[in-house]
């Protein structure tokens, strides 16, 4: 195995070990006073991302990935740190200010890294195997640290901050040993120019759209409503309880990001990509119509196919990307996703201070029913080739 994917696997632990992720959302709602204002914070970050993420995507691909990934690193250090600060909503904004640029630099350098990586090996065919290899440690980490987290933050929130500073200052060490792929493209034509052949091929081609929307929806739906699942649950279970559900949340995500190779290759992206999201509608439904005290275990069995479904998402796109601007086009995508997700986070949180977390959370989840028929007609249309 190539010393980048071991290393890489690592990284992406340490990048979502955090002993306050799972009770984010209670935590900046009390510092900033209401539900609304708390979701702003995870809105400021994904449209701070948004602004940052084309710049940030075309500098991968002409600077390099090893790089691009250490900025993101550095640039998440800093946001946990003012996260950690916290005298007021204003340190909060700068916290989700930094993490909005980390993520910019992350997001489309990160599977570039891993398939470029890959491709020195003439191995990119098995770009979806090691994807969902390396992507278990995310879930893993939040898994560990979830239990952990809601304990602390049971006796100290601000303490459950401060201690995920330490995986982030390792994430940094890190990321400076892993190598730059020998056939990572570095471009040095004109940005703009760049960028402008990225968008024509999102243009012309129509499977590449169509992928693209159905990702900007399910992403812009599905995070934030995970992130302010704890908002609900903790109507339901006391703080302590909810590392609970992240810890098998986690771990059935973990499984299918493990398995995800051997589903795709059995079943293929798109049969997963409809099964997954069906069983997801369905028991998010479910749990949020009758809301008990088990609502919050039934929507974790909807977590194995989380990782399986992210796997076959970003396979299915990294095939329609071209080489030198797959992290561009990446890029571009994210930008759509991360706009997206800031409109509908500070909404839901908007919306839960009015009617509920329960409602608020139900609106979401069948507002992302039509992507399943998109997913559907991309079936029918490979199924007639």
């Amino acid at each position: 195995m190539h010393k980048n994917i071991k290393l890489l696997s690592v990284f992406n632990f340490l990048t979502d070990f955090s002993f306050f992720s799972p009770v984010a959302i209670i935590y900046f709602s009390r510092v900033s006073g209401s539900f609304a204002l708390g979701m702003s914070i995870f809105s400021i970050a994904m449209i701070s991302s948004a602004v940052f993420e084309i710049p940030t995507g075309v500098f991968s691909d002409r600077i390099g990935r090893k790089k691009t990934l250490v900025l993101g690193s550095i640039a998440l250090l800093l946001a946990i740190i003012f996260y950690a600060l916290g005298f007021s909503y204003w340190y909060l904004i700068i916290g989700a200010l930094f993490e909005g640029l980390s993520r910019a630099f992350y997001s489309g350098n990160n599977d570039a890294l891993l398939y470029d990586t890959l491709r020195d090996e003439q191995n990119e065919k098995e770009f979806h195997e090691y994807l969902g290899k390396t992507s278990s440690f995310f879930q893993f980490a939040s898994a560990i640290s979830a239990g952990l987290g809601a304990v602390i933050a049971y006796f100290s929130f601000p303490l459950a901050v401060w201690l995920t500073v330490i995986p982030k200052a390792i994430g940094v060490f890190v990321g400076l040993k892993i190598e730059e792929p020998k056939t990572c493209s570095k471009e040095s034509s004109n940005l703009y120019e760049h960028l402008n052949v990225a968008i024509k091929e999102f243009v012309k081609n129509k499977k590449l759209r169509l992928l693209s929307l159905s990702s900007i929806i399910s992403y812009s739906l599905n995070e934030p409503s995970y992130q302010f699942r704890s908002a609900f649950i903790n109507t339901l279970w006391p703080v302590w309880a909810i590392g609970t559900t992240n810890i098998i949340s986690s771990l059935g995500a973990a499984i299918g990001y493990l398995y995800s190779g051997k589903l795709i290759k059995k079943f293929g992206e798109l049969k997963n990509l409809i099964a997954g999201t069906i069983y997801g509608k369905i028991v998010n439904i479910v749990a949020l119509v009758y809301p008990t005290v088990f609502s919050p275990l039934i929507m974790t069995t909807s977590s194995p196919f989380f990782g399986t479904t992210e796997v076959a998402k970003t396979s299915l796109l990294q095939k329609e990307f071209t080489d030198s601007q797959r992290a561009t086009m990446s890029s571009l995508n994210s930008f759509a996703s991360s706009l997206a997700f800031g409109v509908v986070s500070f909404g839901l949180g908007f919306i839960a201070d009015i009617i509920g977390p329960a409602k608020a959370l139900l609106i979401t989840t069948t507002l992302g029913i039509p992507i399943i028929f998109i997913y559907l007609h991309l079936y029918r249309k490979e199924n007639i080739k």
